[in-house]
């Protein structure tokens, strides 16, 4: 158990290292997401192969139409992040990205008629007053770009929302089996959406660009995720909601520290606003174990 949370907050921990990484990769966002889904499938087959872990075609070829479904959705959900960070700052983008679990709890009412307590409304109004902080408060970096990268974070936030809730209807797919299948599913949708944008570009890299294009692929995806899926089992729903808050707030450090971006004191509480709030809303009014 021990182990499986310390793998868990390490893959947390390097997925909120993902942005600088990918702000020195001078490819589209297109181009990035199709190459870090084509590293991934590489890394991931790999290791099922290692771990003798075969796909169960027979057992899931019912479900393979929403594997394809939430494979395009990830791939969009990549595009508009990594869009999202060209225009804003990391923290911006990822504190916006973050607000996917609230959209989540709103579309499970429509979706599958889940009833929202008094708890889950009082989260979702106290995270989107974060967001209103987060987009309406002016100071040092707040711009016309700014509100842009903003809006493409929530954009990716809408998509990466859709593929939680489509996960939701896959009910016989392990999660390293998913996640494979929906990489591949990216990957399918993804080149023609590079083949008609402009193209690959990759000869224009440095040896820096690529040094990063090989990390975001195999680190920040194949390595985090498969770490992240091996030892989900292991660990109580509450406790993974708890670390995977490492993810931004790691995000957030390394964007104020070591790009030097700026963050005003509102922004400050506004992305404490989505975080905390969001946090509360995916615990059980029970004490975690």
């Amino acid at each position: 158990m021990k182990r499986a949370r310390w793998m868990i907050a390490a893959s947390m921990a390097v997925w909120g290292t993902l942005g600088p990484f990918v702000r020195r990769i001078s490819v589209s966002s297109g181009e990035l997401a199709l190459y870090r889904a084509v590293l991934a499938v590489a890394f991931i087959a790999a290791y099922l192969l290692l771990t003798q872990q075969p796909i169960p075609f027979r057992e899931i070829r019912r479900e393979v139409p929403l594997l394809l479904l939430s494979g395009v959705a990830m791939g969009v959900n990549w595009i508009l992040l990594f869009e999202a960070y060209k225009y804003t700052t990391v923290s911006m983008a990822t504190l916006s990205y973050y607000f996917a679990p609230m959209i989540v709890t709103a579309a499970s009412q429509v979706l599958f008629r889940e009833k929202l307590t008094g708890r889950q409304i009082l989260c979702f109004a106290m995270a989107t007053l974060g967001l209103a902080l987060i987009t309406g408060t002016g100071g040092a970096g707040q711009s016309g770009t700014d509100l842009t990268g903003i809006a493409l974070g929530l954009g990716a936030a809408v998509f990466y929302a859709s593929v939680v809730l489509i996960n939701k209807r896959i009910q016989r797919v392990e999660g390293i089996h998913r996640c494979f299948l929906q990489f591949l599913a990216a990957i399918v949708t993804l080149i023609p959406y590079v083949a008609a944008t402009g193209g690959v570009t990759l000869t224009h890299m440095d040896g820096a660009g690529w040094g990063c294009l090989l990390v975001v692929g195999l680190v920040h995806t194949g390595v985090a995720y498969c770490m992240y899926f091996s030892c989900l089992r292991e660990v109580p729903g509450q406790e993974a909601a708890i670390l995977s808050y490492i993810d931004p707030l790691v995000a957030v450090v390394m964007s104020v520290t070591l790009l030097g971006e700026p963050m005003t004191v509102w922004q400050a509480a506004g992305g404490a606003l989505i975080l905390g709030f969001t946090l509360l809303n995916e615990l059980s009014p029970g004490r975690v174990s």
